[in-house]
């Protein structure tokens, strides 16, 4: 890049950080309870964000007294697998280091929240000792890799598994950073640490990767900056791949330069050509990717500024080789995976609904409990979804009435008792931990879910498969672009409204209203539901269809608004 161009900060630290080492080490090692802001934008890279008691902050300066500082560490958990052993860890690392919670992520993760400044090394640590990472879990690199979580026994959804794991361990910095830092792992002399992928200052911004197959989109695929759909022949043989670049939910309020898009298909890839054109899409977005401006520096910018041909043309530069064009991009479908499940190998799968991905025990279900007892009694390995679920598979069918008992005796809702709309619902933590929160998500979840089944069920809409996603800020974490209904966060106690998305993923959301106050959503939304179970084209039309068919205009006329306060 020319000098002439002025880099923003955090490339210029990432340049100088030694390997994301800075004064990490150093600034861990002493008191207090808060870092550098330099630091805290390095320890991104290792998993974990600096964060403040929101709720309290205001009445601690009026008081004079420092925000109630912590640390939130993610786990870098591919496809969401894990086994039994590696759970029940990761459930005592909650007591010992964190908030006695486990928040599973919308990327198929583990968060631990509440970690004070002290308890960050240790806490990462035991999750390394555990046989787990949190490496590579935040900063520019190639985040957590989600995939198809059905732990289905046949071919195809063992070679995305495969997959998965094979691109996991080869996408991960060369860096030693992490191991000294926080495993007190001695310097090498000599020891190689370029990075041949990444580049000495990683890439422009976060890269998302997804692998889905067409029966099984519930990752969202093309909502990531690298979409792959894998084929396969009606003997269940693998063909290859298609490859879609420059997916990407955030965005900014007010900065038209910015939004949300889904990954368009660029080429079709042999078994054997997967691994090399993920390398390339990652060493396009580090070499064209804005470092200059954060909010426009992931790579759906640069598809969408270049175009799909000069995409398509430089990718060939990288893989030194012609693309062969995309296949029609396959019918995509999201199955349930909540309830009881045949695996396929003679063993069940039971989807256990985690609301908001909140693993935790309270007054009225001890969901954590009942996870602990049944994992560790039989044996069960844990699946975390893109819904914030968690699937536990190999299950002997004889254990099936013993697990729904614990589930039942410890006030665990089962998945037939719940509507379709609370098995949809997605929620990000927004406050009071994150600092980019605009206003509430996960805590204004069930009132929410409670508000909109009352709605359908008045209008004899209580079986019907709605996705709702609510997120506290424009970054879109909850996936709020897709879907069928957005609600995006704009000022403390108002939300924008999306609409028009598809269940299926396929199709983004248009927003509808930009400021409405949480008590008046209910009276926004009625009419549209009202209309939607009058005026459908049947029953396969769902309510993003439908809302995408009539469009703005015409949905506006409902709610009773003008057409400039969707503005």
């Amino acid at each position: 890049m020319p000098d002439q161009i002025k880099l923003s900060g955090v490339e210029t630290l990432k340049r100088a950080s030694q390997g994301l080492r800075g004064h990490l080490a150093d600034e861990l090692a002493d008191g207090g309870i808060q870092v550098s802001e330099d630091a805290y934008q390095l320890l991104k890279f290792h998993g974990s964000y600096e964060q403040f008691d929101r709720d309290t902050a205001t009445a601690r300066k009026q008081q004079k007294l420092e925000k109630e500082y912590q640390f939130m560490a993610r786990v870098r958990i591919p496809g969401g697998r894990l086994d039994a052993a590696r759970y029940l860890a990761l459930d005592a690392i909650a007591d010992d280091h964190a908030n006695s919670t486990l928040r599973i992520t919308t990327r198929q993760g583990i968060q631990f929240h509440g970690i004070l400044k002290g308890e960050l090394k240790p806490a990462i640590a035991a999750i390394n000792h555990s046989l787990m990472t949190t490496m590579s879990a935040c900063g520019d690199v190639v985040r957590n890799l989600m995939a198809t979580p059905a732990p289905r026994h046949d071919a195809r959804h063992a070679q995305v598994r495969a997959d998965v794991a094979r691109l996991a361990g080869a996408l991960l910095p060369k860096s030693r950073a992490y191991f000294q830092i926080f495993l007190d792992e001695a310097p090498v002399a000599g020891l190689d640490e370029e990075e041949t992928l990444y580049g000495a200052t990683y890439l422009p911004r976060k890269f998302k990767i997804a692998i889905a197959l067409p029966d099984d989109n519930s990752v969202d695929a093309l909502s990531n900056d690298l979409a792959i759909i894998a084929h396969f022949d009606a003997a269940d043989r693998l063909e290859g791949y298609t490859i879609a670049v420059g997916g990407g939910q955030g965005m900014t309020h007010n900065n038209a330069r910015t939004f949300p898009r889904l990954a368009t298909p660029v080429c079709f890839v042999p078994p054997d050509g997967l691994q090399p054109m993920v390398e390339a899409v990652i060493r396009l977005h580090r070499d064209h990717g804005d470092r200059t401006d954060r909010r426009r520096a992931r790579l759906k910018y640069v598809v969408h500024d270049r175009g799909i041909e000069w995409v398509a043309r430089t990718l060939e530069g990288y893989v030194g080789a012609e693309l062969a064009p995309p296949r029609p991009l396959p019918t995509l479908d999201v199955p349930e995976l909540l309830g009881w499940h045949e695996q396929g190998d003679g063993r069940l799968w039971l989807g256990v609904p985690v609301a908001a991905g909140r693993i935790q025990d309270t007054e009225t279900a001890r969901l954590r409990t009942a996870l602990r007892l049944i994992i560790s009694r039989f044996g069960a390995a844990p699946i975390f979804t893109a819904q914030q679920d968690v699937l536990l598979s190999d299950i002997d069918p004889a254990n099936r009435d013993a697990i729904d008992t614990i589930l039942r005796e410890h006030g665990v809702t089962p998945a037939e008792a719940m509507t379709p709309f609370a098995r949809f619902a997605l929620s990000c933590p927004a406050l009071p931990t994150c600092g980019l929160a605009l206003t509430e998500a996960e805590r204004v979840h069930a009132p929410l879910v409670a508000m909109f089944e009352g709605l359908l069920a008045q209008y004899g809409l209580s079986d019907e498969r709605i996705s709702l996603r609510v997120t506290g800020c424009p970054n879109g974490c909850a996936r709020s672009y897709g879907g069928d209904i957005g609600l995006v966060g704009r000022v403390p106690g108002f939300y924008a409204i999306y609409v028009g998305g598809d269940f299926n993923g396929t199709r983004l959301s248009f927003r509808l209203l930009d400021r409405v106050a949480f008590g008046a959503l209910g009276e926004k939304f009625a009419p549209l539901l009202e209309a939607f179970a009058r005026d459908r084209l049947g029953p396969t039309e769902g309510f993003g269809d439908f809302c995408s068919r009539l469009g703005s205009e015409a949905l506006l006329s409902l709610t009773g608004d003008a057409a400039s306060q969707a503005a």
